[in-house]
């Protein structure tokens, strides 16, 4: 069933904003009886599941002019809109924080986020975060990702180092979301672990899900996990400790973290999921256990992303070398190992 024009028209009218942007989709016949949610977060619109299910509630998504629930099934031909709400001023503050930047131009710009710096402001980190650095260097920001979270694609963890990319503008935004949810996107780690690892690659499959006791914390789930996929391979051996490159195929909260750990080797200095006191103490010998002990956050670095460019479809590579924490660990590891054995 097509909507006429007066009715968009009207549609407009009651929502008292001529300055909205709407998303309007015809349902194909091989789409009929989705999800409203599933149908909608299956269009390249740049918004989460998640976010979708909000804005149906806030009911700025309707399937013929009428406001439906996010399990509501559509049928072919049925018209569905999504409305965005337009740009707001942002509550975060610019802040002159330095930033090391790789690469900008009208659409991205790649950064190279330094451990112990929060990505976007949250609760209890209002202040400090890469998106007050990004607001003052660059102005202004794609703001899809919402008032507290402009032009942030993807995310890293606090304690994590490395290579992301940000949009500037919400085409920029929308193509990126896109590529990262369609695992077009590489993405390459550093990780140091605890143990001399056995193999030399391998690749762990396990479906990761919400902690069920502990709601911050993330776990190998079986049950309600959803598919992830770490490649990796050893780059260097130091005998108490391993440095592995690591390829991620999906990009679940903690994956990597969750799964090095889920197979006996947790990231050197992860307090969360790697025992990083015990595994510590666990290396008998106090000079390696001296070295190891320097890290006072998660060894884990994104060194390489790759992707294709929102405006120009180029393909966009970065690589950056380990950091200094990290490469200076490595470094006096593998002096101590070369003199131990010579």
């Amino acid at each position: 069933m097509m909507v006429s024009p007066d009715v968009w028209r009207d549609f407009r009218e009651s929502m008292n904003d001529q300055e909205l942007k709407m998303d309007i989709y015809e349902v194909a016949e091989a789409e009929y009886g989705l999800r409203l949610d599933v149908f909608l977060s299956d269009k390249e619109s740049g918004f989460s599941r998640s976010q979708i299910k909000r804005m149906i509630a806030e009911g700025r998504v309707r399937v013929n002019d009428a406001v439906v629930k996010p399990s509501h099934p559509v049928k072919s031909g049925d018209s569905v809109v999504l409305t965005r709400e337009p740009p707001r001023a942002y509550a975060v503050t610019p802040e002159d924080i330095p930033i090391a930047i790789l690469y900008e131009d009208e659409s991205i710009v790649v950064v190279d986020k330094p451990a112990g710096m929060v990505v976007h402001p949250a609760a209890g980190n209002y202040q400090g975060t890469l998106v007050n650095a990004l607001l003052f260097h660059c102005k202004n920001l794609s703001g899809i990702g919402g008032v507290l979270r402009p032009g942030i694609v993807h995310r890293l963890d606090k304690g994590t180092s490395g290579l992301l990319v940000v949009a500037k503008s919400d085409y920029a935004h929308s193509s990126l979301s896109a590529q990262f949810k369609d695992r077009r996107v590489r993405k390459i780690y550093e990780a140091l672990v605890h143990g001399d690892v056995s193999e030399e690659s391998g690749v762990i499959e396990l479906p990761i899900g919400r902690h069920p006791k502990d709601r911050k914390k993330m776990t190998v789930s079986r049950r309600s996990g959803k598919v992830s996929v770490s490649r990796w391979t050893v780059a260097e051996r130091f005998g108490y400790v391993t440095l592995l490159n690591v390829a991620i195929e999906t990009g679940r909260t903690h994956q990597i973290r969750v799964h090095l750990s889920s197979q006996g080797y947790p990231l050197v200095g992860d307090t969360v999921y790697g025992g990083a006191g015990k595994k510590l103490r666990e290396i008998r010998d106090a000079t390696p256990r001296s070295i190891v002990g320097r890290l006072k956050r998660q060894a884990l670095h994104a060194s390489g992303i790759g992707f294709c460019h929102p405006v120009t479809g180029q393909c966009m590579e970065f690589s950056l070398p380990l950091p200094p924490d990290m490469a200076s660990v490595c470094s006096d590891l593998t002096e101590y190992v070369t003199k131990k054995n010579c």
